[in-house]
């Protein structure tokens, strides 16, 4: 590198300051000093950066664009400092989260929001899942916070969601044509499932219909149902808008078959996590408030 950052901090004081002294006086270094740095800097770069007119210096169209990347790379040095500082305290530079596909996404962005106005250094990364596929990421050591509703053995988690799923399907698909269903009457139809995405793989939610498609994402689901294709449950946080809309209708059915998942928090080091982890896990706990005491812990 031809230039130095204070190089740059020299001459970004002189254009916001109108001078040179004026320059020297808010960045605490002689006139001299600042007066040689940016003559030397226009030097090793080969452009002149600034005209004096009178008292006062004036940037060249040079020097205009030279000050926006200037300040830009004065920003990142700061953004630097304050990152090693944040490292230091012992804030995590990352957290590492799964997180089961039926929670509620508007409710994630949301916490997501929070989460980094508060840790704005440290990225997360985020895993979606069905039913078991978080667990084995736990066990190999790969995250930091788990949203499950399946508890690993052995583990203590906090009970923060409990999510109602509904028998749904296209307003023109037959089974809408009928009345008091029964869960029998079912089996002659396509089901839509979901399928773990742990190595130790079982299907959701599966009745035993004749014919079944199983997909791997929840969205999926919703979108063959949507088309007529076959009927699934499918959770409320998902496809309430639908539902309003007259795009999906509840089945038909003779009784109340819905059915509830919960999903439960766990941390990989509890006890032993940063501040970041622990911060975010405080909101996603947060998601319990709702729910009553005794239902707030397993283990």
């Amino acid at each position: 590198m031809k230039t130095t950052l204070e190089q740059w901090r020299m001459f970004k004081a002189v254009v916001e300051h109108g001078g040179y002294a004026q320059a020297a006086d808010a960045i605490h270094k002689s006139q001299s000093t600042i007066s040689y740095g940016v003559h030397k800097l226009q030097e090793q770069l080969g452009i002149v950066l600034l005209e004096v007119e009178g008292r006062k210096a004036v940037l060249t169209e040079h020097g205009k664009v030279m000050l926006q990347r200037a300040n830009q790379l004065l920003e990142q040095a700061e953004n630097m400092d304050k990152a090693a500082d944040v490292l230091r305290q012992g804030v995590e530079p990352i957290v590492r989260l799964a997180l089961d596909m039926i929670f509620p996404y508007e409710r994630l962005f949301s916490l997501l929001q929070d989460f980094s106005s508060h840790f704005p250094d440290t990225r997360v990364e985020l895993t979606e899942f069905v039913m078991n596929g978080g667990n084995d990421m736990l066990e190999r050591g790969e995250i930091d916070l788990l949203v499950t509703p399946i508890m690993p053995a052995g583990m203590k988690g906090k009970l923060i969601h409990r999510e109602r799923f509904v028998p749904v399907s296209s307003p023109a698909h037959p089974l809408q044509q009928q009345q008091h269903l029964r869960l029998e009457d079912l089996t002659e139809h396509r089901q839509i499932v979901m399928r773990d995405s742990s190595r130790h793989r079982r299907d959701s939610g599966w009745l035993g219909a004749h014919q079944r498609w199983t997909v791997s994402h929840t969205y999926t689901s919703l979108n063959i149902v949507l088309r007529g294709l076959g009927y699934a449950w499918l959770p409320m946080s998902w496809i309430s808008t639908e539902l309003d809309q007259g795009h999906l209708r509840a089945l038909p059915m003779r009784e109340d078959y819905s059915r509830y998942e919960d999903l439960f928090l766990v941390e990989a080091a509890a006890g032993g996590s940063g501040p970041a982890t622990r911060y975010l896990a405080k909101l996603l706990g947060n998601c319990s408030e709702h729910m009553h005491p005794d239902q707030s812990t397993t283990e």
